[in-house]
């Protein structure tokens, strides 16, 4: 999970201009182990603190900048917004991330290539000595049309502070990253999605992750916004489009002014959770290893999903397939897609069967499947 959290909080806005007074910043109750809860209570295996946003206010108190939290009222500037994350984290058992915004709208270096290059940099040195193990190191693109960054310099330095973070950004924006944006902020990874890709001669794995936020149309919290809440199918589709063909799901929550994540959304987080875990924490079925392309069932009953893998030790090699149902007499044709790769989740109209079987329609090369699951996600 993605967490938006800053001066736009406090002033009704989604893109600070970078001259807000440190001031507004003062969220009397700022829980970072409830936001971590919650998170956890939707599945989350770790959250991506929003360190710096466009507007350029740090979270954290940078030796390098007075425009952060130092300078707020919030725990009379003594306040690390970035550690508190970070501790409850580590707490609850999350891993821990961090996204700094490339844009700055407040800082003047920016507008120097080379002088905001070195800027970027110790923020980014400073982040990754001072808060422990990286899971993900967080590039956004949004505004930076015509500025030069210094990505060699950037991966070099995270390299050497945090070789094990995965570095993001978009592909028209760092080619040399590890995961890629899937290039929409709805949740949705494409029906076709391919690990490998080939951008500007550069031959990577780069898995696709989607974002989107928990309330529409904004990752800040703004106030009266709660009929914007997505709702529990909304988050559904959204995970089936996301996961479900083999992407990594990234939700945007955002604290409010009194630094707590609304009841509402915490409340929505806990559905969230409870009905993946409900669905697909315990499958009605798994193929033998021997034999993953077929499953049996002890006896005949409803089902309406099937989660395939491939055995990326191997590449991912699907192109197309099918899977089908037995009728009693015959196989039928369930449902087919395009990729496989890390997972897919295929979903169709209820079947009532004891077998279920994938059929590869094509391939690249030789496939590995790991054993599917059948699972029945209508209420009995």
């Amino acid at each position: 999970m993605l967490v938006h959290f800053g001066p736009n909080t406090f002033m009704d806005r989604e893109w600070g201009d970078g001259k807000a007074d440190p001031a507004v910043f003062d969220p009397k109750q700022l829980d970072a182990e409830q936001w971590v809860r919650a998170a956890k209570a939707a599945g989350a295996r770790y959250l991506i603190m929003v360190a710096k946003h466009h507007d350029g206010f740090c979270l954290w108190p940078s030796r390098h900048t007075d425009y952060s939290v130092k300078r707020s009222p919030w725990k009379q500037g003594k306040g690390d917004v970035v550690r508190e994350v970070e501790q409850s984290c580590r707490k609850h058992g999350l891993r821990f991330g961090i996204y700094l915004s490339p844009w700055d709208r407040h800082d003047p270096r920016y507008e120097d290539d080379r002088k905001y290059d070195d800027y970027y940099v110790a923020q980014m040195t400073e982040l990754a000595t001072q808060y422990g193990p990286l899971v993900e190191f967080w590039l956004d693109g949004a505004g930076s049309e015509g500025h030069v960054y210094d990505f060699v310099r950037y991966i070099r330095t995270m390299r050497t502070y945090q070789p094990n973070a995965l570095l993001f950004a978009s592909l028209d924006f760092m080619p040399l990253g590890d995961i890629r944006w899937a290039g929409n902020e709805s949740g949705f990874a494409h029906e076709e999605n391919w690990n490998v890709v080939d951008n500007y001669g550069i031959v990577r794995w780069r898995p696709a992750e989607a974002d989107t936020p928990l309330r529409h149309g904004h990752w800040f919290w703004h106030p009266n916004s709660e009929n914007r809440l997505k709702s529990l199918n909304e988050l559904m589709e959204i995970y089936h489009k996301t996961v479900g063909r083999g992407a990594q799901l990234v939700p945007g929550i955002a604290p409010d002014s009194r630094g707590l994540l609304p009841e509402t959304d915490v409340k929505r987080l806990e559905e969230f959770g409870a009905e993946i875990r409900r669905i697909y924490g315990r499958p009605l079925a798994a193929a033998d290893r021997n034999n993953p392309h077929i499953l049996w069932i002890k006896e005949k009953q409803p089902v309406d999903r099937a989660v395939l893998a491939e055995d990326l030790a191997y590449g991912q090699m699907v192109r197309s397939f099918a899977v089908e149902a037995w009728t009693g007499d015959r196989w039928k044709e369930a449902a087919r897609g395009s990729t496989i790769g890390y997972k897919r989740i295929v979903v169709f109209d209820p079947v009532e069967t004891n077998r279920l079987r994938v059929e590869v329609l094509e391939s690249i090369g030789p496939v590995r499947l790991k054993p599917m699951t059948a699972h029945f996600g209508g209420r009995r």
